[in-house]
């Protein structure tokens, strides 16, 4: 749950950051701005990826 808290808060931030930066004519770094966004919510999810493909080949290895 903490998790996505977490995401939802980095997406509110990068919406709210996205608006402002295109707004002002500042498309390019409004485009910089989610792909750190993005880049960002991946490095988090990377350890429960990790977590969940161990856990899959576990199960999966008689």
């Amino acid at each position: 749950m903490e998790l996505v808290i977490k995401i939802a808060a980095v997406g509110i931030i990068v919406a709210v950051l996205q608006q402002i930066l295109s707004r002002s004519g500042r498309d390019e770094y409004a485009m910089l701005t989610v792909l750190a966004g993005i880049l960002a919510v991946l490095a988090m999810l990377l350890p429960e990826l990790k977590e969940l493909y161990n856990s899959i080949s576990s199960v999966m290895s008689f």
